[in-house]
């Protein structure tokens, strides 16, 4: 692999791996490579936040007020 930074879709694509946990070792090392760690933290923070306010936009559907 070459030392390209990764772009938009790759650093999405690893965060979501990594809230799943299923991540080959290969891939992980070429991610550490290629993934500014700036990207990965503003992604993680993004996603988390609509990880949460998805659960709650359920809950909210199945037990209204």
């Amino acid at each position: 692999m070459s030392n390209e930074k990764a772009g938009f879709w790759a650093t999405i694509r690893a965060v979501l791996w990594g809230f799943i946990g299923i991540r080959r070792k290969s891939a992980y090392h070429d991610d550490a490579k290629s993934l500014d760690p700036k990207a990965v933290v503003v992604a993680g923070v993004f996603a988390g936040a609509v990880f949460v306010l998805s659960i709650l936009a359920v809950v909210n559907w199945v037990l209204p007020d």
